[in-house]
């Protein structure tokens, strides 16, 4: 039996911020490593990160996914955020994979590529560019490519 090593970092999303580059703004992510792991990141660097996405729990058709609504007028009472028909009558059933309302978001996010802007590594915390899912304290992997 084979048995597979993941060689990744842990650590917790801290905060959002934004770092001022001669005539331009980088959006940017502050993540605090866990102090048990040595590890060195070079700025540049292209990572992967994995966590969990912001839950947002039970919502409508039109949040979950994206549709317009019935019309507001015409006779329509109620219906402005309903879904509508949700199949034909000839198979007399749902269908698997019918889009409809329920849970949203909780849910496994892979980014590719995320670039190092800075790591500090007295403080343990590496910046990177763009956003990373999750709230703050968010348990993140970040594996290297």
């Amino acid at each position: 039996m084979t048995q597979v090593v993941m060689n990744y970092t842990e650590g917790k999303k801290k905060k959002m911020g934004q770092i001022f580059r001669e005539e331009e703004v980088v959006p940017v992510t502050f993540i605090e490593l866990d102090a048990d792991e040595d590890v060195e990141f070079v700025a540049g660097e292209k990572l992967r990160i994995v966590a969990k996405s912001r839950g947002r729990g039970f919502q409508g058709v039109v949040k979950r996914h994206g549709f317009h609504g019935g019309p507001k007028t015409h006779g329509q009472k109620h219906t402005h955020r309903a879904s509508g028909s949700i199949g034909a009558t000839g198979p007399q059933r749902v269908l698997p994979g019918t889009r409809m309302a329920g849970r949203m978001g909780s849910v496994k996010v892979n980014l590719k590529s995320v670039e190092v802007v800075a790591f500090e590594k007295l403080r343990r915390l590496l910046v990177v560019k763009g956003p990373v899912p999750g709230m703050k304290g968010n348990c993140v992997k970040i594996f290297k490519k």
